[in-house]
């Protein structure tokens, strides 16, 4: 078994809409505000397939000529994605003062208003490219100063296939042996336009959404944002191949995937049964509840965070707010998704199974 490049809009589609990455349906390192017109308008319900575009290959300090940088490991032309082509040669700045992300959409979606709450289902997230890249550049990662060494930034390339039917990838020491780990692909960004008109980078993640990072967000799962505007305006982007906790060296294993998701709009009793009054993201996988916490702090990302997750215990399940604290001392995972993004991430991990008796 391998991996082929999937061109943009090429083989099967299996949602009921598609959105591809283009210079009209994109923004570079920038998101969607309220302002912001859609590229798509689709009804609560409804199923999208979009193609996303990872940045790592395009970037200006990368020569913004995937071919010439890709061709550098041995990438072929008719390898690299055309949607990396067009984009790299469009118009569209990314300078210093840019985010890298490729930033899909928006998709407005019929009906969703403010106070309401969107559900994005995963369903599918489809390998594009049988490559990646783990990039560390200097100022940035869990380490600024000490990595990379050397007076270059470092792009970790990683090529993808199979062991076992699992899709791995591999990393080599000095003598020639291999690391082999699993891949398990996520959207590192997915978010819905915040109550404002000004620009919104696209580095940090916020209650809207956004670059989040996290892992957990994988085929199967639900994330819930709250909506701010009108349509609601999804978009997504920052696709991964893999990531640990904490992404520490600036990127996570990067490469750009097809995703397919559902686009849902809960309203009144719905956002209460999903989430009570959390304002903030909260994803939901088949064995957790993970409430999240955002800030500049680590610190203050943590205490976000138990303050959110006591929220969700309370408002869920009936706990007071001590015995909701004890719990998560006692059996609550409290994980860091990322402290690369200028606003640092952390999320709470709460089993499903411990509230049999509720469900």
């Amino acid at each position: 078994m391998s991996l082929t490049v999937l061109q943009p809009g090429e083989g099967a589609i299996t949602g009921q809409h598609l959105l591809t990455s283009t210079p009209e349906t994109v923004r570079w390192g920038w998101l969607p505000n309220a302002a912001a017109t859609p590229c798509l308008t689709v009804n609560s319900g409804d199923t999208v397939t979009i193609d996303t575009l990872s940045h790592e290959g395009i970037l200006d300090d990368q020569g913004r000529d995937p071919v010439g940088f890709l061709g550098g490991y041995g990438i072929k032309a008719a390898e690299v994605t055309r949607d990396a082509k067009e984009i790299a040669a469009s118009a569209i700045p990314n300078g210093t003062d840019d985010g890298p992300h490729v930033v899909t959409g928006p998709i407005a979606v019929a009906g969703a208003r403010p106070g309401d709450v969107l559900k994005i289902d995963v369903l599918e997230l489809l390998p594009r490219t049988p490559y990646g890249f783990v990039s560390s550049r200097h100022g940035y990662g869990a380490l600024p100063g000490e990595l990379p060494e050397g007076p270059s930034n470092v792009w970790q390339f990683c090529e993808v296939g199979f062991d076992g039917g699992r899709m791995v990838s591999w990393m080599a020491a000095a003598d020639g042996r291999r690391a082999c780990f699993p891949l398990d692909p996520f959207l590192g960004l997915m978010g819905v336009a915040p109550a404002t008109s000004d620009p919104v980078h696209s580095v940090a993640p916020g209650d809207f959404g956004g670059n989040i990072d996290i892992k957990w967000a994988q085929v199967g799962t639900a994330l819930y944002l709250p909506v701010s505007v009108d349509g609601a305006l999804f978009y997504t982007g920052d696709p991964h191949y893999a990531q640990g906790n904490g992404e520490v060296a600036l990127t996570a294993l990067e490469a750009s995937l097809r995703a397919t998701v559902r686009l849902s709009v809960l309203s009144g009793p719905r956002v209460a049964a999903a989430v009570g009054t959390l304002r903030t993201p909260v994803v939901e996988t088949a064995s957790h509840w993970i409430p999240t916490g955002l800030d500049v702090s680590l610190d203050e990302a943590m205490r976000n965070c138990v303050r959110n997750a006591i929220t969700f215990l309370v408002e869920r399940f009936g706990f007071d707010r001590s015995t909701a604290m004890a719990y998560l001392s006692a059996a609550g995972d409290f994980e860091v998704s990322q402290v690369v993004d200028a606003v640092k991430g952390v999320h709470c991990m709460i089993r499903k199974s411990d509230f049999a008796q509720w469900v």
